[in-house]
């Protein structure tokens, strides 16, 4: 007695020392939280979502189950769907599934029973039924598999095209970016967190509807075995254990958010080093870059090195409560009425029987505290769930705000230029008026306002008509570029009104033109497809003429099909690429086109030709450029010069000369 007294006393302080451990880290990570909190640094400008505290809660409660709810009607949208399909499978398999463990515990009782009885005619007839029930046990554990992993593709597909048809509705994507800076890493959230969304929804589906179908199942039988003390004694540790340990896990959501904020910041500074490769190369920027990785990178592990220890300290937790103090009381639960020799049993059964009854009765309890255990644990994956829900939930609503002409940005003016007249104009984003009419742009008292507030120019009136040219000069900031983003309706109005046609009517051709992934076909059509030039009725004949028109023929002579795919950025050349947009511009046609430095790289004779043919064929062009040649392609100019002033003209011998 005096050795097993030493050897509980040893135990109960392994236990007590490792249970001060688990308290140290979850006080460690707490501590580390609260002093990043207080200040503030680097944390703050990747957590941006913290400001004003208006950043989305990730923890398992009411709001959670609202969001939850929210998203489940657009991955189930109706009941008679294919989802819905995945979902009854998957019940009649967990339910198989658990009817399954019931016959192969009996089962298993009696062959045991018939191998410590030594009958020979038992065993072979309980192992045969064992062998010709395998196939059906393997079948259902695979079309378990089968629903689990179809369901998490369908929630992905519906989520993520959900998310897609309100990211690339109309600007949106563009606003995203550019106007609001409340997601800062779209393509993770579109692309990773969707993913593990998805696989956490269904893996919490079977991994709560199994458990609790054992437990239903479990409880009848065991009731009528050794009495309804003993399931019910099991479902209030379940309650108190689950109690304690969802408390302990509040951290788990915000962390997941966290982690998952630090890895999209860590993917944007690689793809930025990929896209800007050249340019970092010629400054021979190597070294800075990589201290930027590196400090980019650290503060991610940083953070995963705290998760570490907190699911370390955690998972200790959860082996203790879960599992061996669910053991414990399976233990205690089932002993009870075989070592109570009062009880009626012992009257009447056999000890064979008492022994049968044991293991099967034993066996059940066990299988029943596992899956308390499985559904108090479940708790856990339903905290790092919450994480992601915020996030799909936040950008569900950023996409919302977008789409609705809201938008949230941090509001930085610059207060020494023109002072006065910040002070005299309403920044109120969406408060002009945009008014969609043919062949003619007008800015009437329009102020030119970037997103963030600053004043480029107060008032801004002239009118364009259809046929009449207009060159944009200035230095640069004065809002050339701003102007542009106004007339294309990236940017809101703050006022005024605008009279413009409809989008599809003014086109935009940049310095450095975009190619899109696809064939030399597609690089002009851009962005129609082969059937909607079809639509059209434009042949690739004529398709050909473009090309030469912009001395370009050579490249379908040198690829040999209009449906040649290849990396055009890179296949194409500078001044390729400005003559390749030119030929889009003449496919497409518009009303009016705003051409951006889009010459810059074309010589001379092509640039003449190019503007002769725009004012041929009725394009209205809006010109940024430098070179002098192209003064006389135009009748109007606009001059801006930076401070808030403006000067809209025509264009005569004296206004060349100024130009120049």
């Amino acid at each position: 007695m005096a050795g097993a007294s030493k050897f509980l006393t040893a135990r109960n302080s392994s236990i007590a020392t490792a249970v001060l451990i688990a308290l140290y880290f979850l006080k460690r990570r707490r501590n580390a939280s609260f002093s990043r909190s207080k200040k503030g640094g680097s944390d703050s400008s990747i957590l941006n979502n913290d400001k004003d505290g208006k950043k989305e809660k990730a923890v398992v409660d009411r709001v959670f189950f609202a969001r939850i709810w929210r998203i489940m009607k657009i991955m189930v949208p109706c009941t008679c769907c294919k989802e819905t399909g995945y979902l009854l499978l998957i019940a009649a398999m967990l339910v198989a599934r658990t009817y399954c463990d019931v016959w192969m515990i009996q089962n298993g009782t009696m062959i045991e029973s018939a191998i410590i009885g030594r009958t020979t005619k038992d065993f072979k007839k309980y192992l045969f039924n064992f062998i010709a029930v395998m196939p059906v046990i393997s079948l259902v554990n695979n079309f378990l598999k089968l629903g689990l992993n179809e369901l998490k593709l369908r929630f992905r597909v519906r989520l993520t095209r959900h998310l897609y048809d309100e990211y690339l509705k109309g600007y949106t994507y563009y606003k995203m970016g550019n106007l609001d800076n409340r997601i800062a890493n779209a393509d993770q959230l579109l692309t990773q967190d969707v993913e593990k969304f998805c696989n956490s929804v269904v893996d919490l589906y079977s991994n709560l509807s199994k458990p609790l179908l054992d437990i239903c199942l479990y409880i009848f039988k065991l009731t009528s075995a050794i009495g309804a003390q003993g399931p019910a004694s099991m479902m209030a540790y379940l309650i108190i254990s689950g109690l304690i340990l969802t408390r302990l896990r509040r951290p788990i959501g915000k962390m997941t958010v966290t982690e998952q904020r630090y890895e999209g910041e860590y993917r944007y500074v690689n793809s930025r080093l990929i896209t800007n490769s050249e340019e970092i190369a010629f400054y021979n920027g190597n070294a800075r870059e990589k201290q930027t990785i590196y400090s980019t990178f650290q503060k991610l592990v940083d953070h995963l090195h705290n998760f570490i220890f907190f699911r370390f300290s955690m998972g200790f937790v959860d082996s203790i409560i879960a599992k061996y103090l669910a053991t414990v009381v399976g233990y205690l639960v089932v002993s009870r009425p075989f070592l109570n020799l009062s009880h009626p049993r012992h009257l009447t059964s056999t000890h064979s029987e008492l022994l049968e009854d044991y293991y099967q009765s034993g066996r059940m309890l066990l299988r029943m505290s596992q899956a308390l255990g499985r559904i108090v644990l479940a708790g856990r994956e339903m905290t790092r769930l919450s994480g992601f829900t915020a996030r799909i939930t936040e950008l569900m609503q950023v996409l919302k705000d977008l789409n609705t002409g809201k938008y949230e940005r941090t509001m930085v003016s610059n207060q020494d230029k023109g002072s006065e007249v910040l002070n005299s104009v309403p920044l109120i984003p969406g408060s002009g008026e945009i008014i969609k009419t043919d062949k003619i742009i007008k800015f009437d008292h329009t102020p030119l306002v970037t997103p963030n507030g600053d004043v480029l120019i107060q008032d801004l009136s002239f009118e364009v008509k259809s046929g009449t040219n207009v060159l944009i000069c200035g230095p640069n900031g004065c809002g050339k570029s701003s102007l542009f983003r106004i007339l294309g309706e990236l940017w809101p109005l703050f006022g005024g009104h605008l009279t413009k046609p409809e989008r599809g009517k003014l086109f935009y051709v940049p310095q450095r033109p975009y190619m899109t992934l696809g064939t030399l076909r597609d690089q002009v059509i851009y962005p129609d497809t082969i059937e909607d030039q079809k639509q059209k009725g434009i042949p690739d004949q004529v398709l050909k003429e473009y090309l030469d028109n912009v001395q370009l023929g050579h490249i379908l002579d040198r690829e040999g099909s209009w449906d040649t795919v290849q990396d055009w950025m890179d296949v194409l050349s500078g001044g390729e690429k400005q003559r390749m947009a030119m030929a889009r511009l003449f496919y497409h046609k518009p009303q009016f086109a705003i051409l951006d430095e889009c010459t810059s790289a074309v010589s001379v004779d092509v640039e003449d030709y190019i503007y002769s043919h725009c004012r041929k064929v009725g394009i209205t062009l809006f010109t940024v450029s430098h070179r002098k040649s192209l003064w006389k392609h135009h009748e109007f100019y606009l001059h801006m010069d930076g401070r808030g002033n403006y000067e809209f003209k025509q264009i005569t011998e004296d206004t060349v000369e100024f130009g120049s």
